[in-house]
């Protein structure tokens, strides 16, 4: 395949980006009354408004051109298919059969009577453990789950339960432990008695250095306590799960073709259904499964996750753009940001397409932000006033009228107004001489309240923060991040990289243990330091 940036089709696009760049977002209002209209999209109740972005009718055909070169189309089928698109671990990448209710085919075999199978345990041990009829091994109904897991395992579950919550009631405490840093897990288990306590190891591998050491941790502290009953497990290495005490019938499996970043509509989903009930943890499915429909079958133009990946693609690799900013305007969904670097850097952090050569161009943003309004007061004045240019994701829940609620959402649309405007010199001058300052004073400090504008932002709203509203929000990005990866030629699906991290890791703590090693000069100082810093004053 020809590389990317050799296209015709990049090229147009290198040249359009020449007459784009001085263009300020206003001159494009100004000129387009309908903009709006124009650039926002809906899928079910979630909208999606793109028009803050630094783009015009002219751009979107441009990208829309481009991901028919890049056969975006052939992609999805061979995604939705159950076709190895994960090429470097000869695998599907169907994470959407987990969350289908019609079959799904890998390597001409449907897989949906295993994905029901799991889903119908699931409501089994959740439904168990949330009525208090299953008990740990003193005869104590279990009032507390902790749930040991890292990366896949551990983000997506997490987020979701901070963004649902625990049951109106509140019997049931639903934790997570991924540290090894024993910090973690003191404080998971903090308040917690071992005799109704239940653990859930999630690894797929059952042999996850960190998910390990604290499911043996989680051993000790249980103490006489039978695993049996304080323990289950999501793994496919059930050998592994009963050689440490979990009973076969205690372990979930995980498909081989979900990778454990898009695994939370999975068995890793376990703890979400714990905390907020099957048929809760069913309507997150039921959302990402329509946007799994929307996605398969929109035209490209009308395609919210398509358009959200091209306008990504188009900050990035045109515009400059090195991070991407979200901002969810709900306490609730302040994990977000944490489960989508996983998502996004982790799927597309790549230099090298799936031919092995360089890709050529910036790949994945740098992914980070945390709950509105709380960034308002941190590091919006960067995007007011800084020298980078930051797109911006607003999620904003609209939940239900109240002055509280009014007040949250006000501020998420006046930051991205007022971002997109910005403020002249001559305005803040004028502004200045209307509070009462002499002509001198507000000629001096005019230079200093000026705001360039111009910085570009995607507003998505939900109707409320609820399980179908969830599970339509993370599909999206789900699907944005593989059509990325498809228009860029990288595989989405792998994590080579961060296995060196955790071979260094396995060499180095032997050694650190015995005092000897040959390492670079910079780690064999720090390993000094360390014992020294040990050392016996």
């Amino acid at each position: 395949m020809t590389p990317l940036t050799q296209t015709p089709q990049w090229q147009a696009l290198a040249a359009h980006r020449d007459g784009m760049a001085p263009r300020h977002l206003n001159e494009l209002f100004a000129a387009d009354p309908r903009r709006f209209e124009r650039l926002s999209l809906r899928c079910g109740e979630l909208l999606c408004d793109f028009s803050k972005q630094r783009l015009d009718a002219e751009t979107l055909d441009l990208l829309l051109r481009l991901a028919e070169a890049r056969d975006l189309a052939g992609f999805l089928r061979r995604m939705r298919g159950g076709e190895a698109i994960n090429t470097t671990e000869r695998r599907a990448a169907l994470h959407v059969a987990l969350r289908a209710d019609e079959p799904c085919f890998v390597d001409g075999r449907d897989v949906l009577p295993e994905v029901q199978a799991t889903r119908q345990r699931m409501r089994e041990f959740s439904g168990a453990i949330r009525s208090g009829a299953w008990r740990g091994s003193g005869g104590a109904p279990v009032n507390a789950v902790v749930n040991l897991g890292i990366g896949g395992s551990d983000l997506g579950p997490r987020m979701a339960v901070h963004a649902l919550g625990e049951p109106a009631d509140g019997r049931l405490a639903v934790r997570f432990v991924a540290n090894i840093d024993p910090a973690e897990f003191a404080a998971a288990v903090a308040g917690l008695e071992p005799a109704r306590t239940l653990f859930i190891v999630s690894s797929k591998t059952f042999t996850t250095q960190e998910t390990l050491s604290n499911a043996q941790a989680a051993r000790a502290w249980l103490g006489a306590a039978d695993t049996a009953r304080h323990f289950l497990a999501a793994s496919n290495n059930v050998a592994a799960a009963q050689a440490f005490g979990i009973p076969a019938q205690n372990c979930l499996a995980l498909p081989e073709w979900v990778g454990g970043r898009y695994s939370m509509w999975s068995a890793i989903g376990l703890p979400i259904a714990c905390a907020i009930g099957m048929d809760a943890f069913e309507e997150l499915l039921a959302g990402a499964r329509e946007m799994d429909a929307h996605f398969f079958s929109a035209p490209f133009a009308e395609n919210l996750p398509v358009l959200m990946a091209l306008v990504g693609l188009w900050n990035i690799d045109f515009l400059g753009a090195g991070t991407l900013a979200v901002l969810p305007y709900a306490h609730r969904l302040g994990l977000l940001p944490a489960y989508l670097q996983q998502l996004e850097m982790e799927s597309n952090g790549k230099h090298v397409t799936l031919d092995g050569e360089a890709v050529g161009c910036a790949t994945a943003p740098i992914l980070w932000g945390m709950a509105g309004s709380v960034g308002q007061h941190a590091f919006h004045q960067l995007f007011y006033q800084g020298t980078r240019l930051t797109p911006i994701d607003f999620i904003v829940p609209v939940g239900e009228p109240g002055a509280a609620q009014e007040a949250l959402v006000a501020n998420a649309l006046a930051q991205g107004a007022a971002l997109m405007k910005g403020r002249t010199a001559e305005e803040a001058r004028r502004q200045l001489l209307a509070a009462g300052k002499d002509a001198a004073e507000a000629a001096r400090l005019a230079p200093h309240l000026a705001c360039a504008g111009n910085q570009p932002s995607t507003t998505l709203l939900l109707p409320r923060l609820a399980p179908r509203s969830l599970g339509r929000l993370i599909a999206l990005y789900e699907h944005k991040v593989a059509v990325q990866g498809c228009l860029w030629g990288v595989n989405s699906f792998d994590q080579w990289g961060v296995e060196l991290g955790k071979q260094m890791a396995r060499e180095i703590l032997p050694q650190m243990i015995s005092g000897s090693g040959d390492f670079d000069a910079s780690t064999a100082g720090l390993l000094a330091a360390i014992r020294a810093l040990r050392a016996p004053r």
